[in-house]
């Protein structure tokens, strides 16, 4: 592992400082890449279309942020996976020693095969298959914990490579837009019926769901050093907190996403007012947005002034259990390109979003370290904070 260093703080640690993201890949409804994605979220333009995959006729809400086509999530997850590595410069010797952690809902195929097949087809069997396929080697975890799935993933690779257990991890995510999930969503109210994800707005109506592919390459900074490796972003802190408030709604007063955005913010021995973004789960529900604007002001208090706030859902959608590790790559490319991304979407002020929003264009950042921000059902929260090298 990487030297001990001091924290920003005072005093000698070591442990998170030294986790690195060495390569990214992407596909999401604006095609290949983070850059399409990061384009669209700093212009604050929306990839929200009526959906042609599968018939929405009958339902409240025809929208959602979908790659053209019809993508294939085992095949997409393969190449994406390898667009990773490559990007981190791995050989085919380093690929086959990494392990897979995998967030998806579960199998495809599952609710398709004879039920003598089913347990054929659970979702570990699913994360070792795509392992073996892309040239990983067999020790593949799969997370199907909604939509905290992939950022919970982040944070198991993040703390098995700060404690030395290994050189590095290959995290994926998979969720493409699909008709048993679009109907669930639809028959529970939780879709926006005005095709329009508006987080922290008055007048927001819900979420939309979006396609989303990704992996990153989680790894010691020594490991990428001795392949001069390029590093894109340091995995500076993570946290993780539970509410126990309700199995859907989420609790007031944001006291869960607050502790994991505190633990995440004690990793990295940063104060609030160090970080200069926040990437908000933002889904554009009523209660939801309202308990994470509650938990935003209790940390960073006064220091919330100078910070910038928005939610990329408000462009590509909600991508269930890829959508922590879509946001994750966003924000990581923003700090890189400099420019924080648009609050999309918005119509006016909500008194219980009182947030320093980035509205109609994208600002300068003025910070090198961010949080992606993420909540699910059942009071699950987690947070990520990235640091630009």
């Amino acid at each position: 592992m990487a030297a001990t260093g001091m924290g920003a703080t005072g005093g000698v640690r070591r442990g998170p400082e030294d986790v690195v993201i060495t390569g990214v890949g992407v596909l999401s409804a604006f095609g290949d890449g983070v850059g399409p994605v990061l384009d669209a979220a700093l212009a604050g333009r929306p990839g929200f279309a009526p959906v042609r995959r599968f018939d929405v006729a009958g339902r409240r809400t025809v929208h959602a942020a979908a790659h053209p086509g019809n993508p294939v999530l085992g095949e997409e997850l393969v190449r994406i996976i390898g667009h990773a590595c490559d990007e981190a410069g791995l050989n085919g010797a380093q690929r086959a020693e990494s392990a897979l952690y995998l967030a998806v809902h579960g199998d495809p195929e599952l609710p398709r095969v004879p039920k003598h097949e089913r347990a054929a087809h659970g979702a570990d069997t699913f994360a070792r298959g795509i392992a073996r396929r892309a040239g990983l080697s067999g020790a593949a975890r799969a997370y199907t914990s909604a939509c905290v799935a992939s950022s919970t993933a982040v944070a198991d690779a993040g703390a098995l490579v700060a404690r030395e257990r290994a050189e590095r991890v290959v995290v994926a995510a998979g969720y493409l837009v699909e008709a048993d999930q679009f109907a669930v969503f639809d028959a529970g109210r939780a879709l926006a019926r005005d095709g329009r994800v508006r987080p922290f707005s008055a007048g927001r109506e819900g979420l939309l769901l979006g396609d989303a592919v990704v992996a990153v390459v989680v790894e010691s900074v020594a490991a990428a050093s001795r392949r001069g490796a390029k590093v894109l972003s340091r995995l500076a802190g993570w946290g993780r907190a539970g509410d126990a408030h309700h199995v859907c709604r989420p609790r007031p007063d944001g006291a869960g996403l607050a502790r994991a955005m505190a633990d995440a913010l004690a990793r990295a021995d940063l104060a609030p007012g160090q970080v200069g973004y926040v990437n908000a789960h933002g889904s554009g529900s009523p209660a939801g947005d309202a308990a994470e604007s509650a938990a935003i002001r209790r940390v960073f208090g006064e220091d919330a002034a100078t910070l910038g706030v928005s939610s990329t859902k408000s462009v590509h959608g909600q991508a269930l259990e890829a959508g922590a590790l879509l946001e994750l790559a966003v924000t990581m490319a923003a700090l890189r390109a400099g420019r924080l991304p648009v609050n999309a979407g918005y119509l006016a002020p909500d008194p219980a979003c009182p947030l320093p929003l980035i509205l109609t264009h994208p600002t300068p950042s003025s910070s090198p370290h961010a949080l992606s921000l993420t909540t699910a059902f059942g009071g699950a929260n987690t947070a990520l904070l990235v640091t630009t090298p």
